[in-house]
This record gives structure tokens, sequence and C-alpha cells, in this order.
């Protein structure tokens, strides 16, 4: 069954499921789950279902970006026909519209099935501050779902529906990404409208995207960004091509600044996704994090804690137990911030932005935990303030900083323990983060969400211009390889990591210096093998070709999507005694793997 957005769309276009099916299925699934507090609320299924039918009679659907895409929304954000809550009986309204992301999906192609449980006013980190109960984590039950978009995290890992909206303000599409194994994009501060929104802190909130791939995220990107007329804050920041460098520049924390609070595991797994980069061509640039934590407790010890204040002042004086106790208690250090503590703070958020600005022109991105550890529900519930604060250590100064972010699974243990990174650059870089995040997670080989389905072949990322060639490499000219220096001196450029159609063995040849792999195409008994597609100029093309030695040579590959480019293959007549590795799918799982 068809589970990604990309998937989905194929699906729909071609015939083989309907949207009405897809909607159906998410309401089964929904059934299915049980009342685990996931959704504040459901539409009513048969109106869901009667919208996927008349969009499918459209005669434009199929030029749908998101056709027939099921899609949940937090309840913070307005949608015509459901009240907003914000997880909060006593604030709850009825909106009389759409707020604008809403608005440009439904235009997009996609229907909203429900309104998703958040930690209440979005304010929390770990998805256990809501009146409306506490959502099941999608791969442990007892784990904390992550907040604040708690529900909207736990509908995309679960499979209940493959896009789902968030808010983050400092670190509620990031953390809860992580927590579920799935993608958490925040974009660039004011390049998706907070029209409809209920503000959180209104100068540094951002609508986020949840979905399986990096990918499926830049879709719904790409439907949403743009300025809005009606919020001050958006900005018109276009998403630019989907590319990174060759051998990007990557900050990570110095090692006696990581912060993992005693998870030697996360710890591992973090050193384990950082030498990932590293055999994928990257370049580590070790920084000093103390300017960027010490920005980071400026959100809730500053002033930004006094626009939470604002947003709910009435409330808070008028009914004050409706407000839940530990999101009152935060929000009540916003009453006493004077204006000159304001400006003290604005004041020192420049000079930390200053030095952020003179960190990024040494590096193309940062590369940080996401969360430096996991923790159950009753943890949190016992100690609820200490917790949820160290979830934020790695994502409380990103807006502050006006940087980009995008949080992708990065490990899972073998007791469903998961562990993600968070690529962070300058606001704007939303294409390049993209780049690097797709790629790194289809090079984790990770199932997607909590439900194990695999993760679908990687797409090359843009076609080849008319001048040039595509060439599929497979062994020593991958990136970060012995022999990738052949490429990138003939001023090739990478379009991006795929996989070959299951038509192909490859095979560790005897006797070479660097080793090197052969791949051949095989009648029977073929599989998908690893590759990456890079682009020549057509005389750069030529010769790299002439350089080819036996018994490699160059001919026609047969991608996972049906398109086909030149690349390396192998005289069958050469692999008597060479080693067949297909099992691996590549040949850098293969490096990376210990010898026999």
């Amino acid at each position: 069954m068809p589970e990604t957005i990309h998937q989905i769309v194929a699906a729909h276009r071609e015939g083989s499921i309907t949207p009405a099916q897809t909607i159906a299925r998410s309401f089964a699934r929904i059934r299915a789950r049980g009342d685990d507090a996931v959704f504040i609320s459901l539409r009513a299924e048969n109106e869901a279902i009667a919208e996927a039918e008349a969009l499918a009679s459209r005669s434009d659907a199929a030029a749908l970006p998101l056709f027939g895409i099921p899609v949940a929304v937090k309840d913070n954000i307005d949608v015509a026909g459901l009240p907003t809550t914000a997880a909060c009986p006593a604030f709850s309204y009825q909106p009389a519209a759409d707020a604008t992301v809403v608005a440009r999906l439904r235009a997009a192609g996609a229907i909203v099935v429900g309104k998703t449980n958040l930690d209440q006013f979005a304010t929390g980190l770990v998805g256990v501050r809501s009146p409306y109960g506490i959502p099941k984590n999608a791969l442990r039950d007892d784990l904390v779902p992550g907040g604040s978009s708690s529900g909207s995290a736990v509908a995309v890992g679960a499979g209940l529906v493959p896009l789902a909206l968030g808010t983050d303000t400092a670190g509620s599409g990031r953390v809860p990404a992580m927590l579920n194994n799935i993608v958490g994009l925040k974009p660039s501060l004011g390049m998706i409208p907070a029209t409809g929104v209920v503000p959180a802190c209104r100068s540094l909130d951002c609508v986020s995207i949840f979905t399986l791939t990096t990918d499926d995220a830049l879709a719904a990107l790409a439907a949403m960004a743009g300025p809005d007329a009606a919020d001050a804050y958006s900005r018109d920041r276009p998403l630019g091509a989907v590319a990174a460098p060759n051998s990007p520049r990557l900050g990570v924390p110095r090692p006696d600044q990581r912060q993992f609070f005693d998870d030697a595991a996360a710890a591992r797994a973090y050193d384990a996704a950082i030498e990932q980069l590293v055999r994928a061509g990257a370049q580590l640039v070790e920084i000093d994090m103390t300017p960027l934590y010490e920005c980071a407790q400026l959100l809730y010890d500053g002033p930004w804690v006094a626009e939470r204040y604002f947003v709910i002042r009435d409330l808070l004086a008028s009914n004050p137990d409706a407000v839940h106790p530990v999101t009152r208690a935060i929000t009540l250090k916003g009453e006493k911030i004077s204006a000159a503590d304001t400006f003290a703070a604005f004041y020192r958020l420049e000079a930390l932005r200053a030095g952020a600005h003179a960190l990024f022109a040494a590096v193309d991105a940062l590369v940080v935990p996401t969360a430096p550890t996991t923790y159950t529900v009753a943890e949190v519930l016992a100690d609820p303030i200490t917790l949820n604060s160290r979830l934020g250590t790695y994502t409380n100064f990103v807006n502050l900083l006006d940087l980009c972010g995008l949080a992708v699974p990065a490990a899972l243990s073998d007791e469903r323990l998961p562990f993600g990174i968070t690529f962070l650059a300058p606001a704007g870089e939303d294409a390049q983060l993209a780049a690097l995040g797709r790629a790194f997670h289809a090079a984790t080989g990770l199932p997607l969400g909590g439900r194990g389905q695999a993760q679908p072949p990687l797409p090359a990322l843009a076609p080849c211009a008319a001048d040039e060639i595509a060439v599929a490499v497979v062994g020593a000219h991958l990136s970060g390889m012995a022999l990738n220096h052949e490429l990138t001196t003939l001023g090739a450029r990478l379009v991006g990591a795929t996989m070959t159609a299951p038509r192909y063995r490859l095979h560790a040849l005897p006797d070479t210096t660097p080793p090197k792999p052969g791949m051949l195409r095989v009648g029977s008994g073929g599989v998908a093998i690893a590759i990456e597609v890079w682009s020549f100029a057509t005389e750069a093309f030529g010769r790299f070709v002439a350089e080819v030695p036996p018994p490699l040579s160059i001919g026609t590959i047969e991608l996972a999507d049906g398109a086909t480019v030149k690349g390396f293959l192998v005289e069958s007549s050469a692999l008597e005694g060479a080693r067949d590795i297909s099992s691996f799918g590549g040949w850098r799982a293969f490096m990376g793997a210990p010898r026999p």
C-alpha cells in the first residue's frame, strides 16, 4: 500500500486507488488505533469522502501536487467547520475561515481529516500537557510523544495520515519528529504565513510540517509557502533549488559541549550519524556552542515569555484554573517582565545573532542532535519542567537566531528508542537543508515512522541541463570515496542519490586499488543498488569516459523510477572469484560493514 505523499499521489493519478479510498483508509486506521488522544476533533467521515469524490471528478485533479492527500492539522490552526481549542476547552472558538495554510493545502488537493492534540497553547516539548489526554507515541506506548505538536507527529508516525501540520517556536516541529521516527521541517520564519494560527510567541512562531520523507515535506512546503498580506510577519522567501555542495562543511558541537544527560546510546548514535555524513563526503567543523546555548536560555528566561502571557492574559485573569498548571506557571512569569528587561534581552540577542552570522560564514550548515535523549511519560510527569527543558537543548535557540531546520531520523534501537539529527542553516537555506537531509535519511535505511515500512527509493534531485549528461556512479566515485575527485576536478555536480531498478547484482572486484565494485545487469534475481547520479558537461563526459579502465565500462543504467542514465557496468567475464555483495544494497554499506 502506498504510504508516502509521492506514492499516494502517483497511485491516485494512475487510478490504482482513489482519493475516497485513501480517506476511508485514514479513518479506518484512526478507528483501529482507538481513542488514544491523537485527535481533539475529527470531521465526519462521509463528509471527507464526499470531498474526495468531488475532488477526483475535477478535470484538473491529477495535476494537483497533493491530489487526495489526507492531512491532520494541529488544533491551534484554524479549520473551517471544526473548533479551534489550543487544547484548552475554555479558550475554544469556531473559526469563520480556514487558516491561510489550510486554504493553500486544500487548493493543492489535500483533504483535512481532523484537528490534533497538543501541549496546551503550544507550550511544551513533551506532549503531556493537555486536558484531552496524552497521545501514545508511534513507537512505544511508554515514551512521551513529544510536543507541543504531539498529535500531529503521532498521526504521521502511526500511519494515520501522510501529512500533518504543527507549529514550532522552540522545537515543537522537531522534537516530536525525532520521538516518532519521522521528518520534521521547520521552515524559515515567515516563509509560511501564520494567519489563522493561535500564537505562542507571535514574533517567533512558524507552521511546521510532519511527513515520512523529506521530499514529502518539500511538496507540502511548496504548496504553503509565500507571503500573505494578512500576516505582518510573513516574508517573501522563495524555495530555491534543492541542491547542496558536493563536500559540505558541517558544523558539529565540540565533544566537550555535547549534552546527552548520561544517555550513552544517544551519544553513540550521534557519533555514528556524523561518521555517516563524513563517509558521504562531508567535512566536519567543530564549533563553540556557548553562544547558542546562551541564546536558548533567553527564550524562557527572557521577554518572549511575555508574548505567551499576552495571548492568554484575559483567560488567566478570569479563569486561571482553565489553564494547565504547568502551562500556567510558565506563562505567568511573563506578567512581571519589565520594558527594561525586554530591551536588555533584545540587545543581547543582537550580539548573539552577530556571532551566529560569523559561525555560518565558516560552515554550510550545523548538524546537532534533535534532542539529547528520550523520556517516558512517567518520568516527565514526575519532573515536568526539568525534563522538558532538556529536550529543548538543541532547539530553543533556532527561531531566535532566524535559522531554518530539518529534523530527520538517524537511528532506532532494538528497543525502539529513536534518535535523530537536525540540520540548521540561516533563513532562506531551506532547500539546501532538504538536499542534505533527504540523502542522509535515505542512507540510514531506517523504516518509515512506527509501522515499519521500508523507505521508497530516493529519486534524483533534478534533471540535467540540455548540455549536460547524467552519469550513475556506484563505487569508488561516490561522494567521499577514493576516486570522487575524478568527478569534481572535471566540474561534475551531484544531482542526487537514488537506487537502480531491481535488475542488478553488485560484486567486489578482486585485486583493485583502490577497492572497486562491478555492477552487472541480470535477467533474473536482480536487486536495487544504491547509486549517485552526477552531471557532466558534454566535453567533460568524453574525457571521463576515455579514462575508464577495463573491466569497467560506461553503459545504460535503469533507475528505480524507470528513467535511464549512463553509468558504470562491469564485464561478466571479470566476475570469476569476485564476491557477490548485492545483499548490502550498495558499495558504501559494504565498505562500512565489518569484514569477515
